[in-house]
């Protein structure tokens, strides 16, 4: 059955998790701003921990996650909500080392999902790069140039590495 209606056993342990977390909860004082002003577009990989990478916490940053750390429409979206509404005055995009989304072709991943699981994904854009740095540079640009982000929004590029913990800032 592909669409199922909720099964809280699906979610006991994030629902007891939750119930701990709320007994202690401290960050009902934040804001939906930005506190130091950074939006962080990264990727969804569980190894990523963007607030801890940039010594913030929550409340101090706003977080956009997809595949690869691409900059989509949705992304610059969200990004001039952020810039104009939400505190945001410097953007970081922040791929990382050993994505899966910079290791294949666009239709090796297709390929991939049909022949695995006999679903044709071809109408999506997975956003794929064999040249991650080159995509960033575009991301970056596309970002810069944008005719609705907020005027002085200041944008960087860097790539995190998943092995280190370090971030490689580019000077493009």
């Amino acid at each position: 059955m592909k669409n199922q209606t909720f099964d809280p056993t699906h979610f006991a342990d994030l629902i007891d998790a939750n119930g701990e977390y709320a007994q202690t909860f401290k960050y009902s004082e934040l804001t939906g701003s930005a506190a130091r002003g950074l939006a962080i577009v990264t990727c969804m990989d569980s190894r990523i921990n963007p607030l801890s990478v940039v010594g913030m916490r929550s409340g101090d940053a706003k977080i956009l996650r997809n595949a690869g750390a691409r900059v989509t429409e949705d992304v610059l979206r969200t990004l001039v909500l952020a810039t104009y509404l939400l505190n945001v005055d410097r953007i970081l995009v922040m791929p990382h080392t050993d994505c899966r989304m910079a290791q294949s072709e666009e239709s090796s991943i297709h390929e991939l999902i049909d022949e695995q699981y006999g679903v044709d994904t071809r109408s999506l854009e997975f956003k794929v790069t064999m040249n991650q740095e080159e995509a960033l540079k575009t991301d970056i640009t596309r970002i810069r140039s944008y005719p609705l982000i907020r005027e002085g929004v200041a944008v960087a590029g860097a790539i995190y590495d998943v092995k280190t913990g370090k971030i490689d800032f580019k000077s493009y």
